[in-house]
């Protein structure tokens, strides 16, 4: 009998639209506010999250409408998988694209996302909210983190 690789090994094109969405972590970190610089595009993380983003659960609150509260959020798609420089290094999204595997943390790998949180790699107890602390550029340089953009494994 032979054993069929987790749907994760196969090419992105292939997945379905459940296995896509599945992909997700659910960390919040593209949720976060950030600067790209115009000359350079490095990415700078801030600890300033989306209005719509639950801080303790990581989830979007209103995912399925988020583009009527959010205009300018993001949808990752095969399209648009080239534009992913500016995710965090720890998005299965971009690793898989890269052709990197999933983080040992993955909640696809545990069967929860409690590993995740565990190794620090959510939003959880880290971020302000942007409607407290505004959106302006000179207000969100002073809220730049840098942990957002490390990848653990």
């Amino acid at each position: 009998m032979t054993e069929t690789a987790p749907f994760w090994h196969k090419a992105l094109a292939d997945m379905t639209e459940a296995e896509w969405e599945s992909l997700c972590d659910g960390c919040g970190k593209c949720c976060l506010n950030k600067l790209i610089d115009d000359d350079t595009e490095e990415v700078h993380f801030t600890n300033v999250a989306c209005q719509l983003l639950n801080h303790k659960s990581c989830q979007c609150t209103k995912y399925d409408k988020r583009f009527k509260f959010v205009p300018d959020c993001y949808k990752v798609s095969l399209e648009n998988l080239d534009e992913l420089y500016w995710f965090p290094p720890s998005c299965a999204y971009r690793r898989l694209h890269e052709g990197r595997g999933l983080p040992s943390w993955h909640p696809l790998l545990t069967g929860s996302g409690s590993a995740m949180h565990a190794a620090g790699m959510s939003v959880r107890n880290k971020v302000l909210d942007e409607r407290d602390v505004g959106t302006e550029s000179h207000v969100l340089v002073g809220c730049i983190v840098r942990w957002p953009a490390e990848d653990i494994d």
